[in-house]
């Protein structure tokens, strides 16, 4: 089982691809809880096109709540693992505590805001008169395990950090193995279509998150819940603490959260045209996860490593790691992306049977798609300022993509070309904002490893 001890001594090309490994794996089967979801909703008799663009409505505020998680996962966990490299323990444990404080904080705020403003959301992202129904049961569900959910995205993390990928991974696919099981069973059997669908998400969200706090209640760990850590002081919010987590969770949270903002601005322009365009958009963007989450899931598995070494100042290690993770995410997101610009219609009749909306994706996938070719890219370089805890020009690289260009584009471009504008904004900005993250880094790489190595502290 990996350890602390490997991550400053062992092989990094093996290291990395034992944590990452677990990591793509739990990420890939987590990425079934959506896509399975909208594989059964969207082959419901009679009403699966309309139900499927009313999910994928509430996919967009679904992930800006999600998104808080990131936060504490994705700041916390490698501040975490920065002073594990350094030996200062007391000071890991002070972030884990009130990393987690910081999640039942966010799920609560989160929860109860989305519930009372439920409907004028739904509507804002784009739902009609005809997919309202269906994205509010989904919804109201769903949203009951917003505490289950923060803690399984937002620890999951620092099980890696503790050096156990194998027990992450399986924090992941005994939810998502259970919601396979549970969606045909309360959407068919059951009867509850898109509500059944939700439920199943919410009872299998509850597992993963039990089997997470059950790590870290039990067992000898550096990281760990109970007693020990009350007497410690380790639960609670100390500014210090919290500004450290936030000031380095603030580009993650922005990363994920903004494809909510990307998908409310979008869905909306889409829904001027017609439902057919949202449901359209709602496949392609189920298609993308298939090549960006086991890139997350990479990403999420070599960041403790890359981050212990960074706070052992060994930049040799680290100069290692980026090389194996530059290669491995390009050529992955190259080809993976590639492979469904070549065959648009296989990956749209995944999701749907109805002939007019696999047509709408066979012609715009291809071009949706194209400018992803070189995220790959922009993916390595991010998680190395992420890792390197460079907060800033994280920040700056992850509203670039999806504010500064996407956004804009989204809303100026239709003016020309009609509704094709929305989906033509995608790959432009995707290919520009890989260009500007590489240039950035490029220029700044070497200084990273030797300037500010005493930031976290």
């Amino acid at each position: 089982m990996t350890g602390e001890d490997d991550f400053a001594t062992g092989r990094m090309l093996p290291l990395l691809l034992r944590m990452a490994a677990p990591a793509i794996a739990a990420q890939t089967v987590n990425m079934l809880y959506g896509l399975v979801d909208r594989i059964f909703i969207g082959h419901i008799e009679g009403i699966g096109a309309t139900a499927l663009a009313g999910v994928g409505i509430c996919n967009t505020i679904i992930v800006i709540v999600a998104a808080f998680a990131q936060f504490v996962g994705g700041g916390g966990a490698p501040l975490t693992a920065i002073e594990l490299g350094r030996g200062n323990r007391e000071e890991a444990r002070r972030l884990f505590g009130n990393g987690v404080s910081l999640l039942l904080v966010f799920a609560l705020v989160a929860m109860a805001v989305t519930y009372l403003a439920m409907d004028p959301l739904l509507r804002l992202v784009g739902a009609s008169d005809a997919t309202l129904p269906y994205a509010r049961d989904y919804l109201s569900v769903y949203l009951l395990g917003t505490p289950l959910v923060m803690v399984t995205v937002g620890l999951n993390p620092f099980i890696n950090v503790e050096g156990k990928p194998i027990v992450a991974m399986l924090s992941v696919l005994i939810g998502a193995g259970l919601n396979m099981v549970l969606d045909p069973i309360l959407i068919f059997v059951a009867g509850l279509g898109v509500r059944g669908a939700a439920l199943a998400s919410v009872i299998s969200q509850g597992a993963s998150a039990a089997w997470i706090l059950h790590f870290f209640l039990r067992g000898e760990r550096t990281l760990r819940l109970g007693r020990g850590c009350l007497e410690r002081g380790g639960l609670g919010l100390d500014g210090h603490s919290v500004r450290k987590i936030l000031s380095l969770g603030i580009s993650p949270f922005a990363m994920s959260s903004t494809e909510g903002i990307i998908g409310l601005v979008m869905n909306s322009g889409l829904a001027t045209y017609g439902d057919l365009y949202v449901s359209t958009l709602t496949v392609m963007q189920s298609t993308m996860m298939i090549c960006s989450v086991p890139l997350s899931g990479f990403e999420t598995g070599v960041t403790p490593v890359i981050s212990y070494n960074y706070g052992r100042r060994d930049w040799g290690r680290v100069r290692e790691a980026f090389r194996i993770v530059f290669t491995v995410s390009s050529l992955a997101n190259f080809l993976l992306n590639l492979l469904m610009i070549l065959f648009p219609g296989v990956f749209a009749r995944l999701f749907t049977t109805d002939a007019d909306l696999v047509a709408s994706v066979s012609r715009t996938l291809p071009m949706f798609l194209t400018g992803m070719l070189l995220f790959g890219m922009q993916r390595a370089c991010q998680t190395m300022f992420v890792a390197l805890n460079q907060p800033r020009v994280s920040l700056f690289v992850a509203l670039l993509r999806k504010i500064f260009l996407l956004v804009p584009l989204a809303l100026i471009l239709p003016r020309f070309v009609g509704v094709m504008g929305i989906y033509l904004a995608e790959p432009i900005a995707d290919a520009t904002a890989a260009t500007v993250c590489m240039t950035i880094f490029a220029k700044n790489f070497r200084g990273l490893l030797w300037a500010g190595s005493d930031r976290a502290r």
